[in-house]
């Protein structure tokens, strides 16, 4: 077990130069002053051609493809993404001060993708080809089918256009005033619901929790559809395993054959794909932001793409294949933890 671990410990260095690598490759495509653009916070330079060679120079942007490379990684070591001009402020502090924001979104999310996903997967193999199996497949179906910007605009019209519920946005803007104008209010985690409960303020968490909801079931109603059928699919091909039948034969509570023998196997490969699916959420909240205008990194993603930022995209770019890779770690080394024989291999 511990060898597994080590090895896959020694190769996320290579899997993140690796990530480094493509990411350079395509953002080398663009001319030398284009990429000056990602380090100045003031657009009149680049009307300068003599002022605009020097940072050139300076930023190694006519450099060889290796010797920018190198530059360019020993800047990012620095935490130097370089200047967003959608955020006026470097790309590093905008990171910094949307993740908050955006982690909050997908850590509730994954609660309702989780429990609501797998308990569903089980009860919809556990009455294989029911009535009840053939609702919760339909269903299923359709979440899966459904573009999650469709989805989106379904639940804003319905709860925000139609009944008034769960507004867009983050805050109200007497909740955004308080939070952050306020000055009585202490930000202990960033996460507003969290830190209004600490601040003892429920009308700023309820406040948040209510623009929270739409993104949420919009976010993990796509995830969970998937997770069901990934998790229906393995309890039917354990149910019908041998040691499952001899446990029948043998008397054994179908409640107890169901929950302590089928589920606990069958679950070790949803395990895999719902810790892939927690990371893979921060990509899906580029669309999900974007609906609900959520001031996350999506939303500041998509509206600098929209603007040709090409620092923050890149920025954007960089920690979510970072989030990729030490996702799939902890996926690899849990895997290993709940199934021994995977060390063997």
């Amino acid at each position: 077990m511990l060898s597994y671990i080590i090895r896959r410990l020694l190769i996320l260095p290579f899997i993140l130069l690796g990530v480094t690598f493509l990411i350079f490759c395509l953002f080398s495509l663009l001319s030398p002053m284009e990429r000056l653009a990602t380090y100045i916070n003031n657009p009149s330079v680049l009307k300068n051609p003599q002022a605009a060679q020097r940072l050139i120079q300076k930023y190694h942007l006519d450099d060889p493809f290796p010797a920018g490379y190198i530059y360019w990684v020993q800047s990012l070591l620095r935490l130097d993404f370089g200047w967003s001009p959608t955020a006026n402020q470097p790309v590093w502090e905008a990171i910094t001060q949307r993740l908050p924001a955006t982690m909050e979104l997908v850590l509730y999310s994954i609660i309702p993708v989780i429990l609501v996903g797998i308990w569903l997967g089980v009860i919809s193999a556990v009455h294989h080809n029911d009535l009840l199996d053939q609702a919760i497949r339909i269903t299923a179906i359709i979440g899966w089918s459904l573009p999650t910007f469709i989805f989106g605009l379904l639940v804003l019209f319905v709860f925000y256009g139609i009944l008034g519920w769960l507004p867009p946005g983050r805050l109200s803007t007497w909740a955004q005033f308080a939070v952050y104008a306020g000055g009585n209010f202490k930000h202990y985690t960033h996460f507003i619901t969290l830190d209004a409960l600490l601040n003892k303020r429920l009308d700023i968490f309820w406040d948040a929790l209510t623009h929270l909801i739409a993104p949420i079931i919009t976010l993990s109603y796509i995830s969970w559809a998937y997770l069901l059928r990934i998790t229906r699919s393995s309890m039917l091909e354990t149910l019908r395993k041998d040691y499952i039948r001899t446990a029948r034969a043998k008397g054994v509570e179908e409640k107890k054959v169901i929950h302590l023998h089928a589920q606990k196997n069958a679950l070790i490969p949803v395990v895999t794909v719902a810790g892939m699916m927690v990371v893979q959420m921060l990509g899906g909240v580029v669309i999900t932001e974007t609906v609900f205008t959520y001031p996350g990194l999506g939303y500041w993603a998509a509206t600098s793409a929209q603007q040709l930022d090409y620092g923050s995209v890149v920025g954007f770019a960089l920690l979510f294949a970072f989030m990729m890779v030490i996702g799939n770690l902890i996926v690899d080394v849990s895997y290993a933890l709940i199934d021994p024989r995977v060390h063997l291999e």
